[in-house]
């Protein structure tokens, strides 16, 4: 008898408490509305640049959170309290120590099970809630659009880099690892010119700034520059493609199409000799670029040196030497005597010729893995990318370390920055193509799948400022060039 009625209190004990958590709970759910109200009042008193109801969402999920946070802990109180309760009738029964030492395995194998299924429910309900957050800010973000206008289609192998005309007629220019290099009309997609006086893989090509000249590199270990005269053909009516949303939710496809045999364009003129022809180099050419005025050329080469020649007289003025690996890139400043020298050892060189008295050189030592690009901006910043995944921007009046550094999951090719947005595209080797601000925030990722984008690395990207179908190209290990037109909301680049 005395057991039954210590049994008998122990369970009103426990009625009662469970009536007491209930009440509690009830409680705590009576008084949400309350605390919810006075801390959307808190929240809107404060400084900030979020939508209102994008912070009234961040308020309701984070209150969310905070609710199971604390039915958790009201359940494990009520667990103490039922174990305690355990406790004194396992006292009141008389049990030995041995017993009360099984009793209390047995308490602890109970405990660690609940533990276990509270550590679970935390974890579903901490994913659910991040889920939830997530899905808010796509939902109340304005997307960029990114519409595939042409593909440009003839070269027989990878296309390593491509320019666009800085005088009229604006013309496309590609060059490819199939000895050529071709002007292409941007509405149409035709080849209006090929170039076919190198006798190695063209791995560039750039405009002069005023004339109808072009300057090709070539792992003939020349660089040649030639005069083109195009006509371009009648555009023809674009084709009214759906517009992608620049977004993850893209449909990707990792199977390739297949490879077959791209006929060429046999009726485009060609061009087989070069106007100048630049030698010194002993090893492949792989970049070249005009310096400001068009009177001079920069050339970057395998054999560790960066060469400046005199397009009038072809000789060579200076030989920039100093990196201890093949060099990959060159650039110059669209304004200014500054020319920049990218290599795989890891660094870039910034070459200032602004003072004739003068030559000097800056290195810098950002990366981890080669520089396969580093290009000058309107202004004061030079964008760098690399094998290392990073992209990197650094402001020329002090350069001890980047402003903003962008990571990604893949090797970044040549890179080129748009001079009104300010955006920069960056090419992968995974066949993407992404877009970041100068702070290093993403814009948007192009549309790639087994019906659109590139199916290979993509090498190089180009702005075209001065055409409203398209504005920005990629080329590709694909033997294609494409033609995109972006269309970035001012909402997204506003900081």
């Amino acid at each position: 008898m005395p057991v039954e009625s210590g049994s008998s209190g122990a369970a009103r004990q426990a009625k009662q408490k469970r009536k007491s958590h209930s009440l509690s709970i009830r409680r705590t759910n009576s008084t949400e509305q309350e605390r919810s109200g006075l801390q959307r009042d808190l929240l809107e008193g404060q400084d900030t640049k979020l939508p209102l109801s994008l912070r009234t969402n961040l308020l309701d999920l984070f209150s969310q959170i905070e609710r199971e946070f604390e039915n958790l802990y009201l359940e494990n109180i009520e667990l103490r309290r039922e174990i305690e309760s355990l406790n004194d009738r396992l006292a009141a029964d008389g049990q030995t120590v041995e017993g009360a030492d099984l009793a209390k395995g047995a308490l602890k194998t109970k405990a660690s099970h609940s533990t276990s299924q509270l550590s679970q429910k935390l974890k579903t309900t901490y994913k659910a809630s991040t889920s939830k957050i997530v899905s808010s800010f796509k939902a109340t973000t304005t997307r960029a659009v990114c519409q595939l206008v042409k593909e440009y289609v003839g070269h027989r192998d990878g296309i390593w880099d491509l320019s666009i005309t800085r005088t009229q007629p604006v013309v496309l220019g590609t060059a490819s690892a199939d000895h050529t290099a071709m002007l292409w009309s941007i509405e149409t997609g035709k080849c209006l010119l090929k170039y076919l006086g190198h006798q190695g893989s063209v791995n560039s090509i750039k405009f002069h700034p005023t004339e109808q000249m072009a300057l090709t590199a070539s792992g003939d270990q020349t660089a040649h520059i030639w005069r083109y005269m195009v006509q371009l053909p009648t555009p023809q009516p674009v084709a009214d493609t759906a517009q992608t949303p620049c977004e993850d939710d893209v449909d990707f496809s990792d199977k390739d199409d297949a490879d077959g045999e791209v006929e060429g364009p046999n009726d485009c003129p060609s061009v087989r000799v070069p106007t100048t022809t630049l030698r010194s180099h002993q090893g492949v050419v792989i970049a070249a670029d005009w310096l400001v005025g068009g009177k001079q050329v920069v050339t970057a080469s395998w054999d560790r040196a960066a060469n400046l020649y005199d397009v009038e007289t072809s000789e060579l003025v200076h030989s920039l030497t100093g990196h201890d690996q093949e060099l990959t890139h060159c650039c110059t400043h669209p304004n200014q005597r500054l020319v920049v020298t990218s290599s795989r050892d890891t660094t870039f060189r910034l070459w200032d010729f602004r003072d004739p008295s003068i030559h000097s050189v800056n290195v810098f030592q950002g990366h981890t893995d080669t520089v396969t690009s580093a290009v000058f901006t309107v202004g004061d910043n030079v964008v760098s990318g690399s094998d290392d995944r990073t992209v990197k921007v650094w402001d020329l009046k002090n350069m001890r370390s980047p402003i903003a550094t962008i990571r990604t999951d893949s090797a970044v090719n040549r890179i080129s920055v748009s001079v009104n947005q300010k955006i920069i595209a960056l090419p992968h080797d995974n066949r993407q193509v992404r877009l970041f601000d100068m702070s290093g925030v993403r814009l948007a990722r192009l549309p790639r799948s087994n019906r659109q984008g590139h199916r290979r690395m993509v090498c190089c990207s180009a702005w075209c400022e001065d055409n409203s179908t398209c504005n920005l190209f990629t080329c590709g290990f694909d033997r294609q060039a494409i033609g995109w037109n972006i269309n970035i909301p001012a909402l997204l680049q506003e900081k």
